[in-house]
């Protein structure tokens, strides 16, 4: 059942929305020991990593618990059935609470943040629906080659200075640079500076903050987070600021490609006629530029943290780059679906650490989830993705173990549906993921051919949140391989391969000499 603006519910919270009048029977849901009056669960709380101290609940409580904050009480869930059964459409709808809910002052009504009795949600999904089309994919794949070549420069210029490479870093600037292009005809000159770009500084902060507003009492926030209060509204300032002024440089030159922003500014619902206003065509962008690129740099860093880690796959996953694309310097669109090992290493990686770790899940009218948990119309439950894909009767004794092969189709087939929801569920999950997939399989593919990836055999996987999930402090280093002609790929040694300042370009994107238009982005 799609999510209409019929769709009731999900209007906007103040703060926690309790869940003790939704769950009739929520005592008989386990909560963590040590509960203290008013502040609930708190002892103990890792507020910088409120996901894995989840994760670490969810082991000792089980497939469904529940947490107080402050007074205020939720329900978590990651068993199989339980997600499963909060998968059907025609009982419950994507709840917009917790950190999402906390976006809404610099995405608004955007894809992402709309409450599901807003307008906006629909019209924009089907106006830009289209936009991930297989003809519209075909379209971006010669700009993706040209900005993962921009990535690849940048670190043949790393590895011929003989410096590691910061992988969250550069696949930031990737992604960013690669929605960017693709969606807006934007260049945010990424990978010519030495700090990250100023969007993505400010978009950090306001995803922080987002976080860090879950972790106080709510009268208390304006006192207790201040200072960082101040920080949140110039870094949404920056964003508000940074999309107006690339909107009106599309109004200037007029019309691109077709692209993204071309369907936002000029492009009618094919049924009503209606057009995105202004006002949301701000939060789409930004809704674009962010999930667009954050959860993707996400995903690509913890594959090749996997990869640097196994390089008994990596080598298996190369190998297959090297048959399905051969010597061609610019790989097909549909040579990379063809690259069906690297998208297992990629699917195993997000089934680890799915970089959009939770979604929640509201009931449309009262129901019993799993025929065991009544539930009265809007009641709500978060879904923890990290713990549904490690969820043992479903993915065996050993799920920490990375395997790839856990994606074969058989395997696939074999196990029960909605037991693998990296991009959400339902009418709500995200639009993009095609678009994601493409790319990061590309991206892993040219990396994998170009390579051979080395880890620091101290480092220790830390994961950071900020609503989304990425490791901290990843760098690799590398060692540059060479494919003679007709021969097998070899690794070489510093400095006797070709010049790192070489540019390769898909034929059909030329070098662009546009700059950013942003006024002030560099300041």
């Amino acid at each position: 059942m799609a999510e209409t603006t019929k769709t009731r519910g999900n209007r906007p919270p103040k703060g926690f929305r309790s869940a003790e009048r939704g769950w009739p029977e929520l005592h008989r849901i386990p909560h963590p020991p040590r509960r203290l009056p008013l502040l609930g669960d708190v002892l103990g709380i890792d507020r910088h990593r409120p996901l894995q101290d989840s994760l670490r609940h969810a082991r000792e409580l089980g497939p469904i618990f529940r947490r107080r904050v402050f007074g205020n009480e939720f329900v978590l869930v990651w068993g199989a059935r339980l997600v499963a059964d909060l998968a059907d459409e025609t009982r419950f709808a994507k709840h917009v609470g917790l950190g999402v809910a906390n976006l809404r002052p610099v995405a608004g009504d955007g894809l992402f943040t709309a409450y599901n009795h807003e307008p906006n949600w629909q019209l924009a999904h089907d106006v830009l629906a289209p936009g991930f089309s297989r003809e519209a994919m075909e379209g971006y794949h010669g700009m993706m080659l040209s900005v993962a070549g921009r990535l690849t420069d940048h670190w043949d210029r790393r590895l011929a200075a003989g410096h590691t490479v910061d992988v969250p870093g550069d696949m930031t600037r990737l992604t960013l640079e690669t929605i960017a292009r693709t969606g807006f005809g934007h260049d945010f000159g990424s990978f010519e500076r030495d700090r990250p770009h100023p969007f993505v500084t400010a978009m950090v902060g306001t995803l922080g903050y987002a976080q860090r507003l879950n972790t106080v009492p709510v009268p208390l926030a304006p006192l207790l987070l201040r200072g960082a209060t101040r920080r949140n509204a110039a870094d949404m300032a920056c964003l508000n600021r940074t999309v107006d002024e690339l909107v009106a440089a599309r109004r200037r030159s007029g019309p691109g490609e077709g692209d993204l922003l071309d369907r936002m500014l000029a492009t009618a619902h094919p049924v009503t006629g209606e057009r995105l206003s202004a006002q949301n065509v701000r939060k789409q962008v930004i809704t674009f530029l962010v999930a667009g690129h954050e959860t993707t740099s996400g995903a690509l860093s913890f594959a090749l943290y996997y990869l640097a880690r196994h390089p008994e796959i990596a080598a298996r996953a190369r190998a297959e780059v090297d048959r399905v694309w051969g010597d061609t310097p610019h790989p097909r669109y549909d040579q990379v679906a063809r690259l069906r090992y690297v998208r297992r290493v990629l699917d195993e990686s997000l089934r680890l650490w799915p970089t959009a770790p939770a979604f929640a899940r509201e009931a449309r009218e009262d129901t019993v989830l799993a025929g065991e948990h009544p539930m009265r119309r809007g009641a709500w439950a978060l879904v923890l993705t990290p713990m549904l894909h490690r969820a043992p009767e479903v993915w065996g004794p050993d799920p920490e173990r990375f395997d790839p092969d856990r994606f074969t189709p058989a395997a696939v087939r074999a196990r029960p549906p909605h037991t693998f929801k990296p991009f959400g569920t339902g009418a709500r999950a995200c639009i993009g993921r095609q678009f994601a997939l493409h790319e990061a399989t590309l991206v892993l593919g040219l990396l994998l051919r170009r390579y051979e990836l080395h880890a620091d055999p101290g480092y220790r996987l830390t994961v950071t949140e900020r609503l989304t999930l990425m490791p901290e402090g990843l760098r690799l280093r590398l060692e540059r391989r060479h494919r003679p002609p007709g021969g097998t790929p070899q690794t070489v040694p510093l400095g006797q391969d070709e010049p790192a300042t070489a540019r390769r370009q898909h034929p059909a994107e030329p070098r662009s000499a546009s700059r950013c238009p942003v006024r002030g982005a560099g300041d």
